[in-house]
């Protein structure tokens, strides 16, 4: 099950994904006239910097919703489920901010991001990693387990270790030049429910159309405690994983 993105609701309750996310561009090390594929694109909003870095420039988001927005601001960009990437040997560099936790088959991105690349190519990204909003996970299971609700089979995020996604990197021969988790305090620019009705809709789907008002404030109320601060901002415990691995070219180099 995937969300249904509404691109105006995104920018609204969650701009500061793609805003936080300009520190990866640092790494990512984008030169002019490099062929880059943005993974996992949403609206655009970063898409946009590398194509004025002087790169060329393809976004691929599996939202068709999403795929509009960007293309809007002028993007090439393609609905394209990046577990089933179609491309080979196409790209200098491949770039995801915010968008591999969506994605529930890494292997099956990792070995299309390795068939993408050309030799010596660059894979850059940062999305959650284990830990992230574990509260807002912890209050979302409680609060539909007192209903009598699992979320087993919709929890629609993988948010794994270092050295789960080390060893996922290198089974595919990539060389994994960092990847760290960072801790990301956030503060979120409108409050909990906004950001709940942004990313959680697959647990509150599981609640009987009549019940989710009660069910989205029971949720904020387990979160409060450890996420809203003395003036009353709420500030999610995010928990980002970022890293940079190259596939390397035959013989061993690389660029």
């Amino acid at each position: 099950m995937h969300p249904t993105w509404n691109p105006d609701a995104y920018s609204h309750h969650a701009r500061f994904v793609s805003d936080l996310g300009m520190p990866l561009l640092d790494r990512l090390a984008p030169r002019p006239g490099e062929r880059i594929l943005d993974l996992g694109c949403g609206d655009g909003a970063l898409t946009v910097k590398l194509h004025e870095c002087g790169c060329d420039v393809v976004g691929v988001d599996s939202s068709p919703e999403m795929v509009a927005a960007a293309r809007s601001r002028g993007v090439d960009a393609h609905v394209m489920d990046a577990q089933a990437l179609r491309f080979e040997n196409a790209f200098d560099a491949i770039f995801s901010n915010a968008a591999l936790h969506w994605m529930k088959r890494p292997d099956d991105v990792i070995a299309g991001v390795w068939r993408a690349l050309r030799p010596g190519g660059r894979f850059a990204g940062e999305f959650g990693g284990e830990g992230n909003v574990a509260t807002v996970v912890a209050a979302l299971r409680a609060s539909l387990a007192a209903r009598g609700i699992s979320a087993d089979a919709v929890d629609p995020w993988y948010f794994p270790s270092v050295e789960e996604y080390r060893a996922r990197l290198e089974a595919r021969s990539f060389q994994v030049r960092e990847l760290i988790l960072v801790p990301r305090p956030t503060p979120l620019p409108t409050d909990i429910l906004g950001w709940l009705k942004t990313f959680a809709q697959d647990f509150i789907d599981l609640v009987p159309a009549a019940e989710r008002v009660g069910f989205l404030q029971e949720v904020a109320e387990r979160c409060r405690p450890k996420l809203q601060d003395e003036h009353g901002t709420w500030v999610l415990d995010y928990v980002r994983l970022r890293f940079l691995a190259i596939k390397p070219k035959p013989g061993g180099g690389n660029a």
